[in-house]
């Protein structure tokens, strides 16, 4: 006999309550094996891939591209014996039977399908991490359709509907996010990168299109890898030529973890200008070092290491205020962010106890952090207990900024271009390379002095960067 299996939506760390599905990879009838991805799910925080529980056939899939579902909501069905009776899949869009008012039936046996006892039952739901259903009983929202009926009549004529589109789905962001949903392993995003070739202009040849290492290779040779993929174009509202963009996953937390900060912590920010041309020349002996062989050397790598040196020297900079217990909780460990700007929103990985990494190795865990955050894959950990972040503008072309504090940390620094600018060096006026540092703080922990001292700490070793370079051979 066939035995089906529920699978729900587990909390995914950090509390979170809701997630978003971005992509299946299976569907029903496939097989899949234990800890095989089968969904992609965008969080609050990340977009990440969910292994199966199971091994055997997907009997229902109960959740569409594009649903949010709460933590603890089934999404997929299993059949973990399928050398019993076939087990007949059921259509989401067209099976009303799953759907009541928006409340999950619910499961009996011998039904396929069936997602989950109502509220109340004494059938436990199985959660692969943490424990976060919540309280209420176990609905699906519903989907916001790509055609949704049109609103109600007014004096004749049909009421104009606002135009809705994805964040991805304004400006730039568009190229970027087919890029991002493009679907591929890590891996592969990493070859494309190095042989530049754009996810965007090929079709992958793996199961349900997913890109291969083939395709990549094929792409850069000049093969033909598949059609090209083309951005969704802006669809603005012809009444009023506006887009309404949903507030939702990493941009709806990133708003109000800013909102939060910027009303609970009084910032400051002290501005520095510096002659960095010692650190850039430093930059480029260090690329050529084997040592740093196959990894990228940048300026921000150097303003890295200044400031987890600096904050050994004026440890009061990496704390956080403890309002429940009325203390400043001095931190002995560097859990450094890095802002990583990618096409579902700001984010702030960090980097566990970087003050023990050698200069390589923080070059390396910043290379990995980047691309890991560009390919939308970071985890929910990777972006928890940090203790300080810089975010780096200077990418931009712009030359500094007033940063928000992320939530929980008293310091943030920012880093702006690195310009040739006529500068007095040595008594005579020079083209030098030269930057300007920001450094915003929380003024219930850090005064003026304390802060000033220590963003001049760190602008002295990038004036003269070989006191950062003290990193064992590998």
């Amino acid at each position: 006999m066939p035995s089906f299996r529920d699978f729900a939506l587990p909390d995914l760390g950090e509390g979170l309550t809701e997630g978003e599905i971005l992509a299946w990879f299976v569907k029903p009838g496939d097989e899949v094996t234990l800890n095989q991805p089968i969904v992609e799910v965008e969080t609050a925080k990340a977009a990440v891939e969910i292994p199966s529980p199971h091994a055997g056939v997907v009997s229902a899939l109960h959740c569409a591209v594009g649903d949010t579902v709460d933590v603890g909501t089934p999404i997929i069905t299993f059949d973990v014996d399928p050398g019993g009776a076939a087990a007949p899949a059921v259509d989401l869009t067209t099976s009303e039977a799953s759907i009541r008012g928006g409340d999950l039936v619910p499961s009996e046996p011998g039904i396929t399908g069936s997602p989950a006892p109502k509220a109340g039952s004494e059938e436990k739901i199985q959660i692969l991490v943490g424990s976060g259903v919540k309280a209420s009983k176990l609905t699906r929202r519903a989907r916001v359709s790509a055609e949704p009926k049109p609103p109600a009549e007014s004096n004749g004529e049909p009421a104009r509907r606002p135009a809705r589109v994805s964040a991805a789905g304004v400006g730039a962001h568009a190229e970027r996010l087919a890029d991002v949903h493009a679907l591929a392993k890590p891996p592969v995003r990493k070859l494309a990168r190095d042989l530049g070739v754009d996810l965007q202009v090929i079709g992958g040849t793996g199961p349900d299109g997913t890109v291969t290492r083939s395709d990549v290779q094929a792409a850069a040779a000049g093969g033909a890898a598949g059609v090209r993929r083309v951005a969704p174009a802006p669809d603005f509202d012809p009444a009023t030529r506006e887009q309404r963009v949903p507030i939702k996953g990493v941009r709806k937390l990133t708003a109000e973890a800013m909102v939060a900060s910027a009303f609970t912590a009084p910032h400051v920010t002290d501005f520095i200008t510096v002659d960095v041309t010692p650190m850039m020349e430093l930059v480029t002996r260090l690329r050529e070092h084997p040592d740093f062989a196959g990894v990228k050397v940048s300026p921000l790598l150097l303003v890295a290491r200044a400031l987890i040196l600096a904050v050994e020297h004026f440890p009061m900079v990496n704390s956080a205020w403890d309002d429940d217990a009325q203390e400043i909780v001095v931190k002995g460990y560097v859990n450094l962010g890095i802002a990583a700007a990618t096409p579902r929103g700001l984010i702030v990985p960090n980097i566990k106890d970087a003050a023990r990494l050698s200069l390589p190795e923080l070059a390396r865990e910043m290379q990995t952090l980047t691309e890991v955050a560009r390919a939308g894959h970071t985890a929910p950990a990777d972006m928890a207990r940090g203790t300080i972040t810089i975010t780096n503008v200077g990418v931009f072309g712009v030359d500094s900024g007033t940063p928000i504090l992320n939530p929980g940390e008293t310091a943030i620094l920012c880093l702006g271009v690195v310009r040739d600018t006529p500068w007095v060096h040595e008594g005579q006026i020079a083209i030098r390379k030269v930057t300007q540092l920001a450094l915003s703080f929380d003024h219930r922990i850090v005064d003026g002095q304390l802060g000033s001292e220590f963003l001049a700490d760190l602008a002295g070793m990038l004036a003269d960067p070989w006191r950062l370079v003290n990193w064992r051979s590998q």
